[in-house]
């Protein structure tokens, strides 16, 4: 099966997200559903960038993390999911993307009683993630993951 990646240059990240969480023909046969752990798929992979399928079940979470030195997005496809980062708190529902910069902290998780799914799209593709400890005098940096791990 062919997966479209929607890679025009005309379009941003969070375009890029959207439109492939909208288009379920594409990829929903994919998905798979472990309730050891978030199931993920790399859909797409280039110099300029890479696209990722993940699915949710209920109390499944990233926790802290960073994406390196990598511009990102995702748009909920199914489901909602929760994005909490040091400033805010935010439920996004299907057709909803987040678009973050270089650096930037957060959590996802699916706080719901159902699956989700989000498509996530990086560039440049991910080399590199830090994960975070949130401990009461803020981020404690607890591991560094390089993508030959993924």
């Amino acid at each position: 099966m062919t997966v479209k990646t929607y890679a025009s240059p005309a379009l941003d990240l969070g375009e890029r997200a959207r439109a492939l969480a909208a288009d379920l023909d594409t990829w929903v046969r994919r998905v798979r559903l472990d309730t050891q752990e978030r199931w993920y798929e790399r859909l797409h992979h280039d110099d300029d960038h890479e696209i990722w399928l993940i699915s949710w079940l209920p109390g499944q979470t990233t926790g802290f993390h960073d994406h390196g030195e990598s511009r990102g997005a995702f748009a909920v496809a199914l489901g909602t999911l929760r994005e909490h980062d040091l400033t805010a708190d935010r439920e996004l529902a299907p057709g909803e993307v987040r678009e973050f910069g270089p650096g930037y902290v957060h959590e996802v998780r699916n706080t719901s009683a159902a699956p989700a799914v989000s498509v996530h799209v990086y560039s440049p593709p991910l080399s590199v993630m830090t994960r975070y400890d949130l401990t009461g005098s803020g981020l404690v940096e607890r591991v560094q993951e390089t993508a030959e791990q993924w």
